[in-house]
């Protein structure tokens, strides 16, 4: 480690400096975080009508191809809506707080997502404790002791979560169910009379959306069941497959650390060492509203959505080689799967399931990989 290192706003900060203070890295992006309510309203808006213009896909089509197709366009728009809504929650839609609260709620709604809860799970404890054991709950690797304490059911459950091809199963069980729709006191002790509210908001919608499936199907003499299951459960599963995913490579990642010590944690840096930046062919990223442009979002939450990708560029441009940058392979992906089984806290390395090492020691000091 070298002398201090005074920041400027166009010297990028050498590998052998110390990182700066995080004030100092908001302070870069201050340019960008200005929030628009016009932007926020057209993005609502244009997601909202190919929402319903892709569900109403699912019942007008006569092919059962062209309705799936529906269904699962429907879903990945579920989680456009959705990040709409997180931007919302994070007070970074729009300049107007109490608007930020109406448009996130409205967001939401496909996704059946309260609001509320939302908020408390993601805002306070994810982005508060990003990482560290025991607070944040978002794909939380199990040591090995803690994997041979599980029934033979829930092992067969972890097994799956971290297969790869389960991250929907994994966030509707692990997220929403147990964290999101009204629940218990083990998953949320705090009881708010709001978290109620916005629970019943969201299944009142849900209520609504199967009505409405089901009675249009009555109408136009379809079967009730198949415009349920292509109308209702494909897109919802499909979000979920969603979110579970991008939530599970924003975090997961041989490079990526995990901490349950809260004083190395906040040595790590965690808003930096703990974040992916995955980047994928075809600007799909940009069809995700750039959530994959996700440490300048750790690094500043109030960064608008239209506004990441310049974030995460000036961040990479003035931290070269401290920014896990990933490009995006089902090859990889996999890879990641099979290596990020467990955690072992005192090697500090992620492990398989039979606790044999796949990753490079003290995995928290990030390095750019070519994107």
């Amino acid at each position: 480690m070298t002398a201090s290192h005074t920041p400027t706003t166009d010297q990028p900060i050498p590998l052998d400096h110390p990182l700066p203070h995080r004030k100092t890295l908001r302070e870069w992006l201050v340019p960008l975080s200005e929030r628009s309510t016009l932007k926020a309203l057209v993005l609502l808006g244009v997601d909202y009508a190919l929402f319903f213009t892709l569900i109403t896909g699912t019942l007008a089509l006569d092919a059962v191809w062209a309705k799936l197709l529906c269904g699962l366009a429907a879903g990945f728009v579920i989680g456009r809506l959705f990040i709409i809504g997180h931007d919302a929650c994070h007070q970074s839609l729009t300049p107007h707080r109490e608007l930020n609260k109406v448009l996130g709620r409205i967001a939401f709604l496909p996704s059946l997502t309260p609001y509320s809860l939302w908020d408390t799970g993601h805002n306070v404890v994810h982005h508060g404790y990003t990482n560290l054991k025991g607070v944040d709950f978002v794909w939380t690797p199990l040591t090995a002791a803690e994997f041979d304490a599980l029934n033979p059911l829930q092992r067969l459950l972890e097994r799956a979560y971290r297969s790869g091809w389960a991250p929907g199963l994994y966030y509707m069980i692990e997220i929403w169910w147990k964290r999101e729709f009204f629940p218990n006191k083990t998953h949320m002790p705090t009881r708010r009379p709001i978290f109620l509210k916005d629970s019943m908001l969201v299944s009142l919608f849900g209520g609504f959306w199967i009505a409405t499936i089901a009675a249009a199907a009555v109408y136009t003499g379809q079967s009730v069941w198949l415009s349920l299951l292509l109308g209702v459960a494909v897109p919802f599963f499909f979000w979920n497959s969603m979110i579970g995913f991008v939530v599970y490579v924003h975090h997961t990642h041989v490079k990526v650390s995990w901490h349950d010590n809260k004083s190395a944690w906040i040595k790590a840096a965690p808003f930096v060492s703990t974040t992916v930046h995955l980047t994928f062919p075809f600007n799909i990223g940009a069809l995700m509203h750039h959530i994959m442009e996700h440490t300048a979002h750790h690094v500043d939450m109030s960064i608008p959505l239209y506004r990441l990708k310049q974030a995460q560029a000036k961040l990479e441009q003035m931290l070269p080689g401290r920014i896990i940058v990933q490009r995006f392979s089902w090859k990889w992906y996999f890879e990641t799967a099979k290596n990020c089984k467990m955690y072992d806290f005192t090697r500090e390395c992620w492990t398989d399931f039979k606790g044999n090492m796949t990753s490079p020691v003290r995995a928290n000091l990030p390095q750019s990989t070519p994107a």
